[in-house]
């Protein structure tokens, strides 16, 4: 019997059974083994604690009960960011139920399988259910059913010191028909996408009405120009009309004002001519 799959085998045969007789099976099981390499690892595997015993157990026996609760969480964690705070609330409120249903299971099998499970064993391993909800690398070292001790919910979890016989393996998923989560992650998608759609359609209904609006204005603002551009001409062409005249009446008024000093020379001279005609009469009257 050699191999990495051998060890784990053997580690989880071991792990299921009483702690109390862990140390002389483990040292029986490395005895019968062949290979002196498999032997060794068989032989340096760690005691586990009572609450660590229960949950490999339980992984053991209950293994597709353990599996759909893990996949769940799985499905949890994945949707807490598609998820309302309502519904996160009211799934971490069953998934708390479903933490504390399962350690009870758990504890009810260790109980039927002859050990001794206190209220610190219970709640240790309630514990380690929860950190298998809230962190995958603690649900893969809970499934493996080779845990070494308890975990906690919060904080890393570092397989090669909790878990015996090599790193285990990601849970087993489970194939499910669409559940709650499913079905609101599908149902707040949707409703996503109907509101990018409103959205959306609401900016095009309003640039089409500002597109309606400006070509309304335009059309007016060019109907105003036309017009006022019709009574420019119009009135360019009184204006016009007003010119030609007052340049005929300038013209009329200028030939008039030449014959005006034409006149005016004349009766001036003729002026000049009677004045030295009187004066020439007044000196042959008075010799």
């Amino acid at each position: 019997m050699s191999g990495a799959g051998d060890l784990e085998k053997i580690a989880a045969e071991l792990y299921a059974g009483s702690p109390d007789a862990f140390i002389a099976a483990r040292n029986a099981r490395a005895g019968a083994v062949d290979d002196p390499a498999l032997s060794a690892a068989v032989r340096a595997l760690r005691k586990p604690n009572v609450a660590a015993w229960v949950v490999n157990l339980f992984a053991g026996e209950r293994t597709a009960r353990l599996e759909q609760a893990l996949q769940l969480a799985a499905e949890l964690r994945d949707a807490q960011e598609d998820l309302d705070a309502a519904t996160l609330s009211h799934l971490g409120r069953q998934r708390r139920a479903l933490t504390d249903q399962l350690a009870a299971e758990a504890a009810t099998l260790a109980t039927a399988r002859g050990g001794r499970v206190s209220d610190a064993t219970r709640e240790a391993v309630r514990r380690t259910i929860s950190a298998a909800f809230f962190d995958p690398d603690a649900a893969a070292a809970v499934a493996s059913g080779r845990l070494v001790r308890d975990l906690e919910p919060t904080g890393s979890v570092d397989l090669q010191a909790i878990v015996a016989g090599g790193r285990p393996r990601p849970p087993a998923s489970q194939g499910r028909p669409t559940d709650e989560v499913g079905a609101r992650r599908q149902q707040r998608a949707a409703e996503r996408t109907l509101r990018e759609a409103e959205k959306a359609h609401e900016r095009a209904l309003r640039a089409e009405r500002r597109a309606e609006d400006e070509a309304r204005d335009a059309v007016q603002r060019a109907g105003r120009l036309t017009e006022r551009i019709a009574e420019l001409e119009q009135e360019l062409s009184r204006v016009r009309e007003d010119a030609a005249h007052a340049r005929e009446d300038a013209d009329a008024a200028d030939r008039r004002r030449r014959r005006a000093a034409d006149e005016l020379s004349t009766a001036e001279k003729t002026l000049a001519d009677a004045r030295r005609a009187r004066d020439a009469l007044r000196g042959d009257a008075s010799t």
